[in-house]
């Protein structure tokens, strides 16, 4: 969710009922203070920051998240072993996003409080084993007692319903979000992302970092690159030229990267964040009543 997810859409999240998180993986340590204080200005409901650990400055954000009094850190792209027990030792509670089995364990093995199992529809940065959500939510619930939350796919209470059945017991959702109204998109990738429909998403860089990406411009060079046996370094270079800033924060539809999830295809409105939450909920009622029907 990064250039998706400021003050803005985390609070409306919050404000409606769900935990909005602060996406920090874009944000240089004064744009997130300012971003923490804007939220808790706007909310007086839980709200949480989006981590990767990969990112450079991870150090002085942490200490940002720790001096600011955020409660809830959503860790990724990393070892969270690392700095859980320091966002412990000042009462921060840590859920860990992985692609696999193995990143399950060792999550719990680093004493983390919640794991989030993103499947490969998922937009954004995903793994490379290319499991779906379907398939990776039961075999991290075989692995874990702790709590699971699932990810990649989710564009809808049905889709929460069956995330459930398979041993979730909550979800993330990113890409639904990355449309709303308050999402900091420029609008043209927020059109983009309407306009879109099953199969226009494409994974993509499994070489630097798995990403999956609506096809334009970019993407094709990327593809032709990668088809021609391109190594690590060059298609490092490319994505060094603020690729993801940009397609969706700036809106170069064509030479940017535009990141999103294959539930792209069933999104064909920009809507406030709050209709998106109470819609959701609706449709999982309403699905769970049809399969449990009241006498």
């Amino acid at each position: 969710m990064i250039w998706c997810s400021g003050w803005k859409l985390a609070s409306a999240v919050s404000n409606a009922g769900g935990l909005g998180l602060i996406g920090a993986g874009s944000m240089h340590p004064e744009v997130l203070e300012e971003h923490i204080r804007k939220c808790r200005q706007a909310t007086d409901k839980p709200f949480g920051v989006n981590l990767p650990l990969i990112y450079p400055e991870v150090d002085k954000l942490i200490q940002l998240i720790i001096s600011h009094g955020v409660k809830i850190v959503f860790t990724s792209a990393g070892n969270p072993a690392k700095y859980t027990s320091m966002l412990h030792d000042h009462g921060i509670r840590v859920a860990h996003v992985v692609a696999n089995t193995k990143s399950a364990v060792k999550c719990e093995q680093a004493g983390v409080d919640a794991i989030v199992a993103e499947g490969f529809e998922a937009g954004g940065h995903n793994g490379k084993e290319e499991t779906t959500t379907m398939v990776l939510i039961p075999m991290v619930r075989e692995v874990t007692g702790l709590p699971l939350i699932a990810a990649g796919g989710i564009g809808s209470g049905r889709a929460m319903l069956a995330a459930m059945a398979l041993g979730a017991e909550g979800v993330q959702i990113g890409s639904l979000f990355a449309a709303a109204e308050e999402s900091s998109a420029h609008p043209e990738f927020k059109k983009k992302i309407i306009e879109t429909m099953d199969g226009d998403t494409f994974l993509s860089l499994k070489k630097v970092m798995p990403v999956r990406l609506i096809r334009n411009n970019f993407f094709q060079n990327i593809h032709e690159l990668e088809e021609r046996g391109a190594g690590e370094d060059e298609l490092k270079e490319i994505l060094g030229r603020g690729r993801a800033k940009l397609g969706m924060f700036e809106g170069d539809l064509e030479e940017g990267e535009l990141e999103i999830g294959q539930v792209s295809a069933m999104i064909r409105e920009i809507k406030p964040a709050s209709t998106i939450i109470r819609e959701l909920i609706t449709d999982y009622n309403n699905a769970l009543s049809s399969l449990y029907p009241i006498s």
